[in-house]
């Protein structure tokens, strides 16, 4: 195999890896947490490459280090690896306990009215769906709001996320590939790849994690149960990463 077709196999694998790397399970379940604070589809684009942005940055910039200084700056990092990993268990769990809990606060709200007697009314918080549209949007109005495409927005909580993940989980495969490439632009153009492959993934991911919320934004009872549902499945994703960790065992096979 010539050095073209090395480098073009480099970076096209590069490219794969960074298409499979955002479809690991507790990338989809932290992401899946910001989703339940969205009605709009096509934010999630945004989300997404919001993410993969994040998760790019430190990949990027150790990736570059360890195209220069090769395996002495990887086998510190694969040191420290499983300790990353356990900060993400910490804080997919906090995700999941903080969507549970915003849902359990936002339930009901109780306030007093004085008509002809003093009474209670307790109903669904407007509050708790705030940016949802309000009571008074006519379904057309709602509609259009779940689906209309927006301008690209840069989402500071999605790219944080994506740098507690970014040195986590099977990115240290996609490094330990680097060491082997001769050519530093090859390795660059690697690390490209892989960042853009994530980016895409994520933002399709993210798309795809919108639809049940914005089909169920008429029904309260559902949507919630749905946020529930995903927040519940992020702290149970996040427990299952530490144990592994701790117990030095496979519980998520994928």
């Amino acid at each position: 195999m010539d050095i073209e077709t090395g480098a073009l196999a480099v970076l096209i694998l590069g490219f794969l890896l960074g298409l499979k790397h955002a479809t690991d399970a507790d990338h989809v379940v932290a992401v899946s947490t910001i989703v339940t604070e969205q009605r709009n589809i096509w934010r999630g684009l945004w989300i997404g490459a919001s993410w993969g942005a994040g998760h790019s940055t430190p990949l990027l910039i150790l990736g570059l280090i360890i195209l220069v200084l090769k395996d002495v700056v990887l086998g510190q990092y694969e040191a420290i690896a499983p300790f990353l990993e356990f900060g993400v268990g910490i804080m997919l769990v906090y995700l999941g306990a903080s969507v549970v809990w915003n849902i359990w606060r936002g339930k009901v709200h109780i306030h007093q009215h004085t008509h002809d007697a003093p009474h209670v009314h307790i109903h669904a918080s407007h509050e708790a769906r705030s940016g949802h549209g309000s009571a008074d949007d006519s379904p057309s109005d709602r509609h259009n709001s779940f689906y209309a495409f927006g301008k690209p927005v840069f989402r500071v909580k999605s790219y944080v996320i994506g740098i507690v993940h970014g040195l986590a989980g099977s990115a240290a495969v996609m490094l330990a590939l680097l060491p082997t490439i001769d050519s530093f632009l090859t390795g660059v153009g690697y690390l490209v790849l892989f960042s853009a492959g994530t980016m895409l993934s994520m933002a399709v991911v993210t798309v795809v994690l919108a639809v049940p919320f914005v089909a169920t934004g008429g029904n309260m009872v559902l949507n919630r149960s749905v946020g529930v549902v995903a927040g519940v499945m992020s702290a149970v994703i996040g427990v299952a990463v530490m144990s592994e960790i701790v117990l030095d065992v496979t519980i998520i096979p994928f």
